[in-house]
């Protein structure tokens, strides 16, 4: 039985090469995002990976986004088993010149895109009782960063989520796991002054470990990649 995926943020970087890890090792995948033609590209990169893929437009953080999203991901593919939470914005600005703006849209991307794309697919991950979550943290989810304060609020807040999530997860054959990345070679590094440590692809074979390999009993594990 072919594994189901559904990756958020699938039109480039690491959600992109995740998608593409996937499918190399046979899943079907499903990528979301706001970019249309980005996620389009990483579709047909799946599909001449021999499997099957589509590519959907939806907002993480507009709750009827994703409920319409989910409900075609499993008209078409199926109820998924596999379901990464890539999708992240980033704004740099000093607290006092940060807007409201600027901060609801970080924390309604990062964090509660999470929370409403788990709460889309859970109950059908539970009655299947098998599946993973894993969730993309970042480094800045363990430590503070001048300029990043929403954005570190939202990373930390991914964990957190994580860890309460996986608890309420236990012993139902679903888990969840959150990933940290370090300093990584996409456009979201751009700007921030660190160099890049690793690739998107390195990035990616820790998802997709995560995902597929990592033992059950590691529920609730915050895997931090830092770079070689």
């Amino acid at each position: 039985m072919n594994n189901i995926a559904v990756v958020t943020g699938g039109g480039r970087g690491i959600g992109r090469a995740t998608a593409l890890m996937l499918a190399e090792r046979g899943c079907h995948v499903a990528v979301l995002g706001r970019g249309i033609e980005e996620l389009e590209r990483t579709a047909a990169d799946v599909v001449a990976w021999g499997a099957g893929s589509m590519a959907l437009h939806c907002d993480v953080s507009v709750p009827s986004d994703v409920a319409r999203a989910s409900a075609e991901v499993v008209r078409v593919l199926g109820a998924p088993n596999i379901v990464i939470n890539n999708a992240g914005v980033v704004h740099r600005a000093w607290v006092e010149e940060t807007t409201d703006e600027q901060w609801d849209e970080v924390i309604d991307v990062n964090l509660k895109g999470v929370f409403l794309m788990t709460r889309a697919f859970l109950p059908a991950m539970r009655a299947a009782k098998r599946g993973r979550i894993v969730n993309i943290a970042s480094i800045s989810a363990t430590l503070g960063t001048p300029m990043l304060s929403a954005y570190c609020a939202s990373k930390w807040g991914v964990v957190g989520f994580t860890k309460a999530l996986s608890e309420e997860l236990r012993g139902s054959g679903v888990q969840a796991l959150s990933v940290l990345p370090g300093s990584v070679d996409t456009e979201m590094l751009k700007g921030s002054g660190f160099p890049p440590q690793m690739t998107a692809r390195e990035i990616s074979s820790v998802v997709v470990y995560a995902a597929l390999d990592a033992p059950a009993a590691m529920n609730g594990s915050a895997l931090e990649a830092f770079g070689p």
